[in-house]
Formats: C-alpha cells, structure tokens, sequence
C-alpha cells in the first residue's frame, strides 16, 4: 500500500524550524501583498492632458537689500534660525575669487524671510511672491541718523558687486520674467520702515547696463520739465504715486506715509535729493513712468 505524501505547509515548516522560519515566514508572502496591492484600482489617475492658458510664475519681484553688516555677519544673521531673517541671494563685498562669488541661501522655489510687511500695487505681504537679494553693506554710520538721507554718508557699493548684482539680476527677471516696475528696493515695499539699498545704488545703470528694473525716458522728462506741468495736490499725488505701484491711501493729506512714499521714490529716481517733498522734477519723473508703464 502506497503512503500518500503531503507536501509541508509553510505553518508546518515554520513549526519544525523554530524561529528561524518564524522570522522568514513574512518574506514568503510580501511578494504577494505587493502583487495585489499593485493590482487594486486606484481611486483617481491624474492627467496633464490639458493646461490652462491662465497661469504665471509664482515669483512676481525682484527685491534689492542691503545687510547693514559685514560680510561675516552678514552671513551669520542671514543662515542662523534664531535670527529669522533670510534672502535667497547674499552678495559680499570683500570677495578675492574669480569669478565673483555670490551665495544662494534659499532655493528660489522657498519663501525667504526679506520683505516682511510689505506692498506693491495690491499685493501685500511679499515674501511669498518674491526673490530677495541682499548685498553686504554698511549704510550710514548710526550718528548719521538725525541727518537727511542725502546728508548721511552712505557706504558706495563696488563695481565687483554691482556687475555681479546686474548679471543675476538679468538672469533672474528673465527665467521669471518679471516685469520692470516690480524689479524693487526694499525701501519701494515699506517706505515707513527701510531705505534700503539706498541712494547709491544704481538703479539707472542696472536699467541701461542690464536691461532690469524701471527707468523714465529721460528725453521725456526733460521735456515735461520745459514746459507747465498741471497742478498737483496732495490727493493727485497720492493717486499718481498709487496708480505706480507705492501702497498710499489717497487721505488728502501730506502725511507721514505720503512723506515716507515720496522718500522712497526719491531714493530709487532722483536720489541726488531726497527730501520727502514733492516738486516739479519728482513730478516729470513720476509722469514720464507712468506713460512708459502704465499708459
């Protein structure tokens, strides 16, 4: 009579062999789950099938800085999580390599910590919008607080960092393009509080040079300023200034924000005078931008 053989059960192996076989056992059966997890239908397929024609770069502006602090520090306070600042770009001042070194700190995809409370048109809060480049300068010396913008004594930038500001400048408007008139100072976002990059940075060559940032026609200007200009009240040049991109609620009133705004546009189109005040060239400047831009 022949004995029917049966063939070992994993369990019965697993029994005999103790626990080595316990300890394989799950090996024998992973393929198997992964077999039929690969075969279970998914809820949704995404398709890329069609694109919308209405969308754009997240990134919308270009923000210029400068670090109030040497190089050292300057990458200190801007790399270190306590001190909660942050740019994407830092530029040095006291660099020896060739090429000039620039230091990427944020992947352009991250939101930078630079702009803080900010405005522009009606976009608020520009961080999340934004690149922020910060170039290692020392501004004034603080007992040059009390003294006009004009009168302090401003730190000039090097050539090595304005050529190194206007090639990555170039670079990036054009991988995002990003229109002139949000190619910014920090002191264009929040005038009440920076003045930042200042009255020597060359906003005009970064124009002419690099082809980045806004800048009036200055055959225009010259001939508004030949001939009468309208008469502009408080309200009409907060509405001008507005109609720009400065965030300035049309109050009526030459108050302290509107002094803080014309300021800045100071600082960044006729830096040579900045007093606040508004006057007959601010007034051709303002007008010439805004027929380039916003006709």
């Amino acid at each position: 009579m022949c004995q029917r053989l049966t063939p070992p059960t994993l369990s019965s192996l697993a029994a005999a062999g103790g626990w080595r076989w316990r300890c394989l056992l799950p090996l024998f059966f992973l393929p198997l789950v992964l077999l039929l997890s690969a075969c279970t239908p998914s809820e949704y397929q995404l398709s890329t099938r069609y694109q919308s024609a209405n969308q754009n770069e997240r990134i919308a502006f270009l923000i210029l800085h400068y670090t109030d602090e040497d190089d050292a520090n300057s990458l200190r306070l801007l790399t270190e999580q306590e001190h909660k600042v942050s740019a994407h770009y830092l530029i040095p001042r006291d660099s020896h390599e060739t090429p000039f070194t620039v230091y990427q700190l944020v992947p352009d995809n991250a939101r930078a910590w630079h702009a803080g409370r900010s405005r522009w048109h009606q976009y608020a809060g520009l961080n999340a919008s934004s690149l922020g480049i910060e170039i290692v300068n020392l501004g004034y010396p603080p007992e040059d607080e009390s003294l006009p913008p004009d009168a302090r004594r401003w730190q000039p930038y090097t050539p090595q960092q304005i050529a190194a500001v206007g090639a990555l400048s170039r670079e990036l408007v054009a991988r995002y393009q990003i229109p002139p008139t949000q190619v910014l100072g920090h002191s264009d976002v929040a005038p009440k509080r920076k003045q930042d990059p200042g009255p020597h940075f060359p906003w005009r060559q970064l124009y002419l040079t690099y082809g980045v940032g806004a800048w009036p026609d200055e055959g225009r200007v010259a001939e508004l300023l030949a001939s009468p200009l309208p008469d502009w009240d408080a309200a009409m040049w907060q509405q001008q200034l507005a109609r720009y991109g400065y965030g300035l609620p049309r109050s009526g009133q030459w108050d302290e924000q509107s002094r803080a705004v014309m300021g800045a546009f100071q600082l960044h189109f006729r830096s040579s005078k900045v007093d606040s005040k508004p006057d007959r060239e601010c007034q051709a400047i303002l007008m010439a931008l805004l027929e380039k831009y916003f006709p």
